[in-house]
């Protein structure tokens, strides 16, 4: 029997132990390693080299989004599944736009979720209780961003146009209270880069000011409540 290897990153103990510990009470399943930060994800999936990494949105340092994004930049092996406390349906389709094979809610039952883990393992797509193929998910995709997209947004903008890790990080910086001139003293860049990069900022997630765009971020799990206190 094949093994499947899985490489867990989350920074809950209890969250991942308990997930180990499903895992690996499995025949065809095995922990290969963990992590408790973003930047840990990357590394570990390079050593590793899983077949299915189970990683968590609303991590620290790199959130699993931009992490995704690299693994399928990388043309790392891994199937990503996204974990998350958060029930958003534009988070989800963040998630899967950035490459990930399921999207999973926290609290997801153990079963169902060592299924999750198979299928993805497989080379399918698994979103709620929906299993796609590749074909199947991109339609998926389409229309789940048809129903949900801002209809004043025209031509080929789109509400979801995912921050570019430089954005996230100036954002990260603008929900602990800096203004623009502390952000670029901070950064090492000029005041000018700063509002540049606000500017893109609010216009990729469709908001008039800094604190509509903190909010945001804070309620898509982009920055976590304790790095504002940073």
């Amino acid at each position: 029997m094949e093994t499947i290897g899985v490489v867990i990153v989350d920074d809950h103990p209890l969250f991942r132990e308990g997930v180990r510990n499903v895992i690996n009470a499995e025949e065809d399943l095995h922990v290969l390693a963990e992590g408790v930060s973003g930047d840990q994800a990357i590394p570990l999936i390079r050593q590793h080299q899983p077949g299915v990494a189970l990683i968590d949105v609303n991590l620290p340092v790199i959130n699993g989004i931009q992490i995704t994004r690299q693994v399928v930049s990388e043309r790392l092996s891994a199937a990503i599944v996204l974990l998350t406390a958060y029930d958003d349906v534009e988070q989800v389709l963040h998630g899967f736009r950035a490459g990930a094979a399921a999207y999973c809610s926290k609290d997801i039952q153990p079963g169902k979720l060592l299924d999750v883990i198979r299928q993805v393992a497989r080379g399918f797509y698994v979103a709620g209780d929906q299993v796609f193929d590749s074909a199947g998910v991109e339609q998926w995709l389409e229309r789940g961003m048809e129903s949900v997209r801002r209809p004043h947004l025209e031509g080929e903008v789109e509400a979801f146009s995912p921050l570019s890790p430089r954005e996230m990080e100036i954002l990260q910086h603008v929900t602990r209270g800096l203004s623009n001139k502390e952000i670029a003293a901070r950064l090492a860049i000029s005041h000018q880069t700063v509002k540049n990069h606000m500017t893109a900022i609010l216009h990729k997630l469709d908001v008039e000011d800094r604190t509509q765009a903190a909010v945001y971020a804070l309620r898509h799990g982009w920055v976590r409540l304790q790095d504002t206190r940073k």
